[in-house]
């Protein structure tokens, strides 16, 4: 399964979380280099957010760091943040769709839908991260990106601020890996080459 993995093609990684989530995206985008795939990230906040995500995660990376737009198209070595209060859905043209629908377990954005629409799109080629949380939103779609033959990460919850949402996860999945912090930037730059 490791060496698939490394001679795979991936466009799109999709990173996961809620409480305790932030300083584990920080130490995977720290060592990522810019190559061939965009990251999206989802994260439960507050509504009333600002733009200090962009500030925080683009000091701490080489990749370009914006929150997503509606329409617009994903471009690789691009760190795109899923806005508050919006769910972020990718559409079959590879552009993103923000939708002020109801929220789904309790959260919106939603880790599910957006996870759930890019293995609709991206199928094989989108990697799943979930991370430290308090709920279980992330699950169903994490199982999605996984039956679409995408690769699956699940944080290792003895490292996780809030351990329910990767213990519960790994009741449900058996992921491609079970990770520390510090080893999901590393399995990320392993990923990031186009197969000779």
């Amino acid at each position: 399964m490791e060496e698939n993995n490394m001679t795979a093609h991936y466009d799109l990684v999709l990173i996961g979380g809620s409480a305790g989530s932030i300083q584990i995206i920080l130490k995977a985008l720290q060592p990522l280099l810019p190559g061939n795939f965009a990251v999206v990230i989802v994260l439960h906040r507050k509504p009333s957010s600002d733009s200090t995500l962009i500030d925080i995660f683009g000091g701490k990376t080489a990749l370009r760091v914006k929150e997503a737009d509606e329409k617009e198209r994903i471009q690789p070595a691009t760190v795109y943040i899923a806005p508050a209060d919006y769910h972020l859905l990718i559409e079959k043209d590879g552009s993103f769709s923000l939708d002020d629908s109801e929220k789904v377990n309790f959260s919106r954005p939603s880790i599910d839908i957006t996870f759930e629409s890019a293995a609709e799109v991206y199928g094989s080629a989108a990697v799943a991260i979930l991370l430290s949380g308090a709920s279980i939103d992330g699950i169903e779609g994490l199982q999605k990106i996984k039956t679409r033959g995408g690769l699956c990460i699940v944080q290792d919850p003895d490292t996780a601020e809030v351990d329910f949402l990767p213990r519960q996860a790994l009741l449900s999945i058996r992921p491609d890996h079970i990770a520390r912090p510090d080893e999901i930037g590393r399995i990320l730059n392993g990923l990031n080459r186009k197969p000779a």
